[in-house]
């Protein structure tokens, strides 16, 4: 079985940092993109960030400047460091990958998510 597992949401001061991580676990053969997607209350989700397997990096433009996405793939983690932070950055933020398991099957995962609230 293959999962994503995030850490490291919370509650933070406009102005503030987090660093959120995220590892891929189980029946790897390959992991390709991974990405942060987020979902604030009423709003669709919004990719975020999004880093390849060769370390291409976009950003949507209400980030960039202030997040930075980074990966280690020796461990199969991506992290998202999150500087400067908004109250509009208040959201589930979600982390996808896109892998291929030891069974051949190739699919877009998700984890489960992980509350960022920027709140004074």
């Amino acid at each position: 079985q293959v999962q994503l597992v995030e850490s490291g949401g919370g509650l933070v001061q406009p102005g503030g940092s987090l660093r959120l991580s995220c590892a891929a676990s189980g029946r790897i053969f390959s992991v390709y993109s991974m990405g942060w997607y987020r979902q604030a209350p009423g709003k669709q989700r919004e990719l975020v960030a999004v880093i390849t397997s060769g370390g291409s990096k976009n950003y949507a433009d209400s980030v960039k400047g202030r997040f930075a996405i980074s990966r280690d793939n020796a461990k199969n983690i991506v992290y998202l460091q999150m500087n400067s932070l908004k109250p509009e950055d208040t959201a589930v933020y979600y982390c996808n990958a896109n892998m291929r398991a030891w069974s051949g099957s190739q699919n877009n995962y998700w984890g489960q998510g992980t509350q960022v609230t920027v709140s004074s």
